[in-house]
Formats: C-alpha cells, structure tokens, sequence
C-alpha cells in the first residue's frame, strides 16, 4: 500500500491518497498544478513524513530499499556521462536477474539501439530506453511522468499495450496530459487543480461528458471510444 496523508507545500495543499498494490493510478492536472511535484514527493525525491510505502517511508531510506518499492521515471532521459552506453544505462536498473538487456530492448523494438551512446538518441528513442529502465527496475510503484512525449504513433501504440497488458509492474502511476490514453487506459484518476486534488475515483466517472465540461470547459468531448480535444 502507498499512502500520502495531509501533505502540504507551496504548491501542494492537503494532499492524501492511498493505492494498494497492484492497482493503478492515473494522475491529471493542467500545467503548473503539481503533477511532477507530486510524483517527486511520492518517490521520496521530495524529503517528507508523509508518504509510506508497505511500511517504509521512501525519503528515509536510501540504495536498493528504496528502489525496490518505488521507481520514479521521468518525462526526459538526462545523462551525465557522455560515454554511457544504452546497456550500460539498462545495467544500472537491472534488479531482477531473470530480466535480461537483449529481452527488454527486444520488447520494446529497440534492440538495434544496443550498443550506442545515450547522448546519440533520439527523444524517442531516449523516451523508450527510460521505459526499457522501468521494466528492468521492477519496484513495487513505478511512476511514469509523461511517458508518450515525443513518441510517434507506433511506439506510442507499442506503450499503450505495455501500460495497458504488462504485469511485470506491479503498480503504475501515470502522469499525463494524453486525456484519450487515460481514457483508454482505464486507471483510477487523480486529477489536480491548483494543487488540491479535485477528483479521485474511477475513469468512468471522471470522463463522463458532464465531469469533463466541470474540468475542461467544453473544451473535451466523450465520443464513446475515445477522448478528444473540441478545436
């Protein structure tokens, strides 16, 4: 179970959820209300009190405890080192040793990737490579912070089925502005306005027509099978 209970900030205010283990989330928001922070908070990026996580609190502990009960995956690919290989990368997230490099990239149609420096990619490839990462990684919560950015219909497909079909991760938490896959994916919703949460509750709930007129102003219509924008 992770739990955050009464968290506050500058930009975060009384903030508390709980999700077992096993479920997942979808967390929705307009720009600037707290999405990432949150994300951050949750992982234990953010030091505080009040997030646990089967029992551990994530800003307390440090390593391998830590990594293996929550995973944060952020919405771009930083490197540090200009030398660091894509397997090299992979290596640093590999927790589980049944879950080999060739497998993953084989997964995701990157295998042609192997072998080539990190800085060299593309964003799409490199938005990729950080969900090769996840899938290697395996903590018990693994957040993904704009997992579709920059990614072309194709791959974008090829996620949409790994978020939707993949049981390796145990529980995912999705951060996005993408309404049709939150929509598709059918999590449970979190949405944020201005840094409280204004909804909680089921996908189904959160996109019926007149929810999303409440949210969006008119501005996103149901048709049934998907989401869309009204331009």
């Amino acid at each position: 179970m992770l739990t955050i209970t009464n968290y506050n900030s500058d930009i975060l205010r009384d903030i508390s959820f709980s999700l077992r283990r096993g479920r997942h989330l979808t967390i929705l928001g307009a720009n600037g209300t707290g999405k990432t922070t949150l994300a951050k908070v949750l992982a234990g990026l953010i030091p505080t009190e009040s997030v646990c996580i089967e029992g551990i609190s994530p800003s307390r502990v440090y390593g391998k405890k830590r990594a293996e009960c929550i995973n944060y995956i952020p919405a771009k690919l930083e490197i540090y080192d200009d030398y660091l290989l894509v397997e090299d990368f992979l290596s640093l997230a590999q927790f589980e040793s049944q879950i080999t490099t060739d497998t993953t990239l084989q997964k995701l149609g990157i295998s042609h990737l192997m072998g080539k420096p990190c800085k060299t990619l593309s964003s799409g490839e490199s938005q990729m490579l950080l969900i090769a990462s996840a899938l290697m990684h395996q903590a018990d919560f693994t957040i993904f912070d704009e997992p579709t950015a920059n990614l072309d219909p194709i791959r974008m497909r090829l996620l949409f089925t790994l978020l939707q079909e993949d049981t390796t991760l145990k529980s995912k938490i999705i951060i996005t502005h993408n309404l049709d896959l939150a929509y598709r994916l059918d999590f449970d919703i979190l949405f944020l306005h201005e840094g409280k949460i204004a909804f909680e509750g089921s996908a189904k709930a959160f996109f019926s027509q007149p929810q999303l007129d409440t949210f969006y102003g008119g501005a996103v219509k149901n048709l049934g099978n998907h989401v869309v924008v009204s331009l």
